[in-house]
């Protein structure tokens, strides 16, 4: 698993994952690998209706169900965003020379993963916590609680689906296609189109690779007029605003690593390999940025 790029094509036609299917496989000599199948639902926090309790603004929670794991992203509009702290930190500390601002309980984004997929429902149901669908079809069928209001249980509301196929372009490339609906009903909004390049696990700094994924996307797509698209990479100083509660972990492990005595070992041999770090484009942590990815360009759109 490698480091991936997404593309957004809101006025895709029904016809739109054949066409890209038949692109892919005439023109790129690419290759069936199986579906793609992910599943999103977005909540509200209703904290502002607990008496005697204010709040400015209400949180609000997007999930991302891709096989039995599921990607959660909250956000917290009155909490800083970790840039914003650090910058206030370091202004704080030149003021006052020993001293360091408190740090906040939490950030702007929190982005736990979850196990299994319908864990986290029945977690807030059982809780009676304060978060609903939205965009919500009925209401909720919780018995009164002992203060004679009803709780706020989780009732259905509509989600989106990505439906669609893998596809490999030799081996080096991995390309997912799928149709966007909302359900239910069914309708359809546009498609998702993402490139995975394999052979690379982390993007450097200094390594521009976020116009390759854009080009090859860009080649998949059939050639019909008014295409409206819209391209997403995410970049290192994005995803650090995500990571703040496991850089503490990676800071720890790096302190570890500086207590260790160096090996003076001149020999490499065939079997050596990079060391896995948590922050590399694989496994789960993949998945990870790719939900974040595809959470934000559909949020972006309004239709999370």
């Amino acid at each position: 698993m490698g480091f991936s790029g997404l593309i957004r094509w809101t006025n895709a036609p029904t016809t739109g994952l054949e066409l890209v299917a038949q692109n892919i496989l005439k023109n790129h000599q690419g290759t069936y690998k199986g579906k793609w199948q992910i599943s999103m639902k977005s909540f509200r926090s209703t904290l502002g209706s607990v008496p005697g309790f204010q709040v400015p603004v209400e949180r609000s929670m997007c999930t991302l169900t891709v096989d039995d794991n599921v990607f959660c992203v909250l956000e917290d509009p009155a909490a800083p965003m970790r840039g914003e702290y650090l910058a206030q930190a370091a202004e704080f500390a030149r003021a006052q020379p020993g001293m360091t601002l408190p740090q906040p309980t939490h950030y702007r984004h929190t982005f736990p993963t979850l196990s299994p997929p319908n864990a986290l429902e029945q977690l807030l149901a059982q809780l009676r916590a304060r978060w609903v669908p939205v965009r919500q079809t009925g209401g909720s069928n919780t018995a009164p609680g002992p203060s004679g209001q009803k709780s706020l249980g989780l009732a259905t509301g509509a989600h989106l689906t990505v439906d669609g196929h893998v596809y490999a372009i030799g081996s080096d490339w991995l390309v997912r296609a799928g149709n966007v609906t909302i359900s239910p009903g069914g309708a359809m909004k546009g498609m998702l189109l993402e490139a995975e390049y394999v052979p690379l696990p982390v993007m450097e700094e200094t390594f521009e690779m976020q116009p390759v994924l854009t080009d090859l996307l860009l080649s998949i797509l059939p050639n019909v007029s008014d295409l409206r698209i819209v391209a997403m990479t995410l970049g290192e100083w994005q995803w650090a605003e995500v990571e703040w509660d496991t850089e503490e972990d990676l800071e720890r492990e790096t302190e570890r690593k500086k207590t260790q005595p160096d090996e003076d070992d001149i020999y490499a041999a065939d079997g050596d390999h990079p060391q896995y770090n948590k922050s590399d484009w694989v496994g789960i942590d993949r998945d990870r940025r790719s939900a974040y990815l595809i959470i934000g360009v559909l949020k972006q759109e309004g239709l999370l």
